[in-house]
């Protein structure tokens, strides 16, 4: 778990920075930051999923149901819908002087969550207890987290919570599951991973509206997938109808 609160520590100094410089910062100045991070997120998503695909063994369908079978699943839960509900409280009980909490925190909770890094960097401190990726990903988020909070407001100093349960979840997860992690699953993990990455850029840049929050799902597909159990349904399903 050191590595998960070295990321956290990183996200909230990075985001008080941020916050503290914002008035500071001219519109224009703001308007072009979030431009350029925007695109910054939709190509770290891109390389990740276009990395993903064209290794050796990459399932070429198995995204795209994932990405299916997770937006059903998470457009019923409003996941989205109730993480902006905890920005609205928390913008309740700041006032209108923290600026938009809700976008603060949503867009900063889903880009510094979904990333690969957060997913390998976690399984990496649960199963050998090695926190180089986590260490990585605390001085990216650190950077991104002063430019987010400069732009979107203190919202962004919440997620560090967001970053807090979600990696550690995953980092006691990974520890318990350790026997049944294979690189093919992380494989198509990251994959779905970059695809919602790229959506929060595209986000940031108001290109199209996509609801990150309700996607998140699809991430589990391919563990799912990728279970033992669950491979030997698939291949006595194939077989039996061929």
């Amino acid at each position: 778990m050191i590595g998960t609160v070295v990321n956290t520590i990183a996200v909230i100094l990075g985001a008080l920075l941020g916050y503290i410089i914002k008035g500071r910062l001219k519109q224009r100045y703001r308007d072009i930051l979030t431009s350029v991070l925007g695109l910054a997120v939709i190509f770290t998503g891109a390389s990740s999923a276009l990395g993903g695909m064209l290794s050796d063994g990459a399932e070429p369908i198995l995204y795209i149901v994932s990405l299916v079978i997770g937006c059903i699943i998470g457009e019923f839960l409003d996941i989205e819908g109730k993480l902006c509900y905890i920005g609205d409280l928390i913008q309740k009980k700041i006032g209108s002087n923290g600026g938009n909490i809700s976008q603060g925190f949503v867009t900063a909770s889903l880009t510094f969550c979904i990333g690969t890094m957060a997913i390998m960097g976690s399984i990496e401190s649960g199963i050998m207890g090695v926190h180089t990726i986590l260490y990585t990903k605390s001085v990216i988020d650190g950077v991104t987290s002063i430019v987010y909070a400069s732009t979107l407001g203190i919202g962004v100093v919440f997620s560090a919570v967001s970053v807090f349960l979600y990696e550690g979840m995953l980092t006691i997860t990974a520890s318990l599951l350790q026997p049944y992690i294979t690189n093919d699953m992380m494989r198509e993990v990251s994959i779905v991973g970059g695809i919602l990455i790229a959506a929060i850029g595209v986000n940031m840049l108001e290109i199209k509206k996509f609801k990150v929050g309700n996607m998140l799902p699809a991430i589990i597909v391919p563990v799912i997938y990728y279970l033992p159990f669950v491979r030997n349904i698939v291949s006595a399903i194939s077989t039996f109808l061929h």
